[in-house]
C-alpha cells in the first residue's frame, strides 16, 4: 500500500531529513522546483513547442518557493515568465527568500492584482499560492489572488499545474475552501497527502504525479509510530500512519501474512470447510434479492460454503434463484441461535433488506453474541442506532459498513463535526470521523463512497480511492452495498482479519465494477471476480496481469 501523509506529518519528514544533514532545506526546494519542470515537459502537448509563456502564482510560504525556482528553471529553457506574489516579502521564510532574490536577477515580481491573463495569454499557470498550507477558509490579499489564477486557469487551451495541492484545497480533509478551479496536473513530493484523495480533492486536482524528492521513503514508519490506549479494548502499538488501498496482497511476490486471499487455494489436499463457512442473514419474502446477493458474493470470492438464513415464507424464492447456496428457515431468533451453534460456521453477514422489526433486533443480539466475525450493513446499522444495548455488544472482529446517512443515524455526534461548515478549527476530515467512529464502536467502520475511508479502533485507517483513473461511477446502484457486504463475508470467512478483510474487499468491489463497466448492475459484480481475481496474476491458469498504475495517478523516481 502507498503511504499519504497529513500536512503536519509531511512537516515532520521534511524537518527530520534536514536536521539529519542529508539534505538542506535549499535543495528540498530545488529539487522540487525541478520536479515539477519535469512534469512540466513529460506533459507538455506534443504537438507544441516545449517552451511558451507561463504565469507563476506564488505564496508566502515555501510552497511560494517552489514557485520561484520553477520560474527560473523555465526561464533557463527559453519560457517567458510572469511572477505574481502575495504577501509581504519580507515575511518569506529563508530558503524562499534566496530564491525570490535568485528571481529577481532574471525577471520583476508583480502584485496579482496587476495580473491581466486576457491580456499576456500565457500557455501554462502554475499556482504555487498555498500548496499544504491550508486548514480554513481564505480571505483577503490571497481569495484576490486565488480569483486572478482561476482567470487564468480558465483561458482556452492554457495548462494549469498546481504544486503540491491546488489552493484552497485541504490538505487533510480534502474539502475545498472557497470557489477552487480544477487544475490539469498536480505534483507532489515524496508521499501522496490526505487530501489528494479525500471529499473535493480528486475533483479539483486533475492528473496526480508523485515526485522522488530524495527524502527517506522509510521516514514516515520511523517517526509516526505510537501506542493508542482505549480503555475498553486494550492498548495496541499501531502505525498512525494512513495508506492507500492497492490490492498488492492478491499480486504475485507479496509474502507477508496479512490480507493473504489465497490462503489454502494452493493446498491440494483442502475441502469446502477448509475455506470457511459464511451464514448470510436474510429478509421477508419480497425483500430478499439483497442477501442473495451478499450469499453469491461471499461464495464468488472465496468460501467454502455458504447459507442463506431467512424467514420460512421467503424460503420458496430463494430457492428458485440459488444452488450452490445452502438455504435454511430462521422464523426466530432462537432458531438463529440454535443454527449458529454449528461452530464451523466462522463468518456471518447481517442486514441487507433484514427488516427492523422487533425480530430483527433479536436476529442481529443472536449475531452479536455469538462473538464470530461479522459484516452488518443496511437495516442492521438502522438497529444498532436505534438500541443502544446492540450496539454495546460489537466487538472488534467485527464490521460496520456505512454510508453517509446510516453514518449520521449511527455515529451523530461525529457526523455534525464532518459536515460542519468551514471555521476557524481545522476541518474535521472522513479519516478522523471513521477514527473515531471506529474508536466508538470497538469495531471496523468501513465508511462508504468514492473515498471509502476503513478504520480500526487502534487508529489505523486504509483509503480505498475510486479516483485518478480508478473511477467507477456505475456502482452507484441498487444492491451494490449488498455485494460489498457478502465479499466482505467471504473474505472473513477464508480466515483474514476484519480489518484487512474490509480494505480487500472494499478494492474487489471496485474492481470488480471497473472490469465490467458502464451497464452494471449489482448481479454483475460477483460475477465479475473471477475476472478481477484471475487478473491479479498471483493464480495458475489464464491470466491478464495487472498493467501499470492508472494513468491518473504516477509515482515517479
Amino acid at each position: 500500500m502507498s503511504i499519504v501523509l497529513t500536512s503536519a506529518q509531511m512537516r515532520a519528514v521534511e524537518n527530520d531529513a534536514i536536521a539529519s544533514g542529508a539534505v538542506t532545506g535549499l535543495e528540498l526546494m530545488e529539487r522540487a522546483g525541478q520536479a515539477v519542470v519535469d512534469a512540466i515537459i513529460a506533459s507538455w502537448p506534443a504537438a507544441r513547442p516545449l517552451s511558451g509563456r507561463a504565469m507563476i502564482f506564488c505564496g508566502p510560504g515555501n510552497n511560494g518557493g517552489d514557485g520561484f525556482v520553477i520560474a527560473r528553471l523555465l526561464h533557463d529553457q527559453g519560457w517567458s515568465v510572469d511572477v505574481f506574489l502575495t504577501g509581504d516579502p519580507a515575511r518569506l521564510p529563508a530558503d524562499a527568500r534566496i530564491n525570490r532574490d535568485r528571481w529577481l536577477q532574471l525577471g520583476p515580481i508583480r502584485d496579482p492584482a496587476a495580473c491581466d491573463p486576457w491580456d499576456t495569454r500565457p500557455d501554462l499557470v502554475v499556482d504555487a499560492l498555498l500548496g499544504t498550507g491550508i486548514s480554513r477558509p481564505i480571505s483577503g490579499p490571497m481569495l484576490a489572488a486565488l480569483e486572478k489564477l482561476s482567470e487564468a486557469v480558465a483561458l482556452a487551451e492554457v495548462l494549469s499545474l498546481a504544486v503540491d495541492l491546488p489552493s484552497g484545497l485541504c490538505a487533510d480533509s480534502g474539502k475545498a475552501f472557497g470557489n477552487l478551479i480544477a487544475v490539469d496536473l498536480t505534483v507532489t513530493f515524496g508521499f501522496f497527502k490526505c487530501g489528494h484523495f479525500l471529499a473535493d480533492g480528486p475533483s479539483f486536482s486533475g492528473r496526480l504525479v508523485c515526485c522522488d524528492i530524495g527524502l527517506d521513503p522509510q521516514a514516515p514508519s520511523r517517526l509516526f509510530r505510537r501506542s493508542y490506549t482505549n480503555g475498553r479494548h486494550g492498548e495496541y502499538d499501531m502505525s498512525a500512519l494512513i495508506r492507500i488501498e492497492d490490492g498488492r496482497s492478491l499480486r504475485p511476490g507479496f509474502s507477508g501474512r496479512k490480507g493473504r486471499l489465497d490462503k489454502g487455494w494452493q493446498d491440494t489436499g483442502g475441502h469446502k470447510f477448509s475455506h470457511g463457512h459464511a451464514l448470510v442473514a436474510g429478509g421477508a419474502a419480497g425483500r430478499s434479492g439483497a442477501a442473495r446477493l451478499s450469499a453469491r458474493s461471499a461464495l464468488r470470492i472465496g468460501a467454502g460454503l455458504v447459507t442463506l438464513a431467512s424467514p420460512p415464507e421467503a424460503m420458496a424464492e430463494n430457492a428458485a434463484r440459488l444452488d450452490a447456496i445452502m438455504l435454511s428457515p430462521v422464523a426466530d431468533p432462537a432458531a438463529l441461535t440454535a443454527l449458529l451453534e454449528d461452530p464451523r460456521i466462522n463468518a456471518l453477514c447481517i442486514g441487507p433488506a433484514l427488516g427492523t422489526g422487533s425480530r430483527e433486533a433479536g436476529l442481529l443480539r443472536a449475531v452479536l453474541d455469538t462473538g464470530r466475525p461479522a459484516v452488518l450493513d443496511a437495516d442492521a446499522l438502522t438497529l444498532l442506532a436505534g438500541h443502544p444495548d446492540l450496539f454495546a455488544r460489537l466487538h472488534k472482529d467485527m464490521v460496520l459498513t456505512p454510508h453517509g446517512g446510516e453514518f449520521v443515524r449511527l455515529f451523530p455526534e461525529i457526523a455534525a463535526q464532518l459536515t460542519a461548515p468551514p471555521g476557524p478549527a481545522p476541518a474535521c476530515s472522513r479519516i478522523d470521523a471513521a477514527r473515531a467512529a471506529a474508536r466508538q464502536a470497538g469495531c471496523i467502520v468501513l465508511l462508504k463512497g468514492r473515498d471509502t475511508v476503513i478504520a480500526d479502533p487502534a487508529g489505523a485507517v486504509v483509503i480505498n480511492s475510486a479516483a485518478y483513473g480508478r473511477e467507477a461511477p456505475w456502482l452507484a446502484t441498487a444492491g451494490s452495498g449488498d455485494v460489498l457486504a457478502g465479499i466482505i463475508t467471504g473474505v472473513l470467512a477464508r480466515g483474514i482479519g476484519a480489518f484487512e478483510a474490509a480494505c480487500l474487499g472494499a478494492w474487489l468491489h471496485v474492481e470488480a465494477a471497473r472490469s465490467f463497466g458502464p451497464g452494471l448492475i449489482a448481479e454483475d459484480l460477483p460475477e465479475a471476480l473471477p475476472k478481477v481475481l484471475s487478473a491479479t496474476g498471483r493464480w495458475s491458469g489464464p491470466q491478464a496481469a495487472f498493467g501499470p498504475p492508472p494513468a491518473g495517478v504516477i509515482v515517479s523516481g
